[in-house]
């Protein structure tokens, strides 16, 4: 399967409802905490992993 900008952004994005999903179903915390707290910081740390994922592919494609 070849990845682009947008079969990458759906498969981020289903990844977060999922985990988002996940937590709010299994009532380990507030909701309100999961939504305002937990997934904010998923964002946030699947971008970064994300950057770092495309920065390594690029520097293994030119090896």
């Amino acid at each position: 399967m070849e990845f682009d900008l947008g079969k990458t952004v759906l498969v981020f994005a289903v990844l977060i409802a999922v985990g988002t999903t996940a937590l709010v179903g299994m009532g380990v915390m507030a909701t309100g905490t999961v939504l305002m707290m937990v997934t904010p910081a998923m964002v946030v740390f699947g971008a970064i992993c994300l950057g770092i994922g495309v920065k390594h592919g690029e520097y293994r494609s030119t090896r």
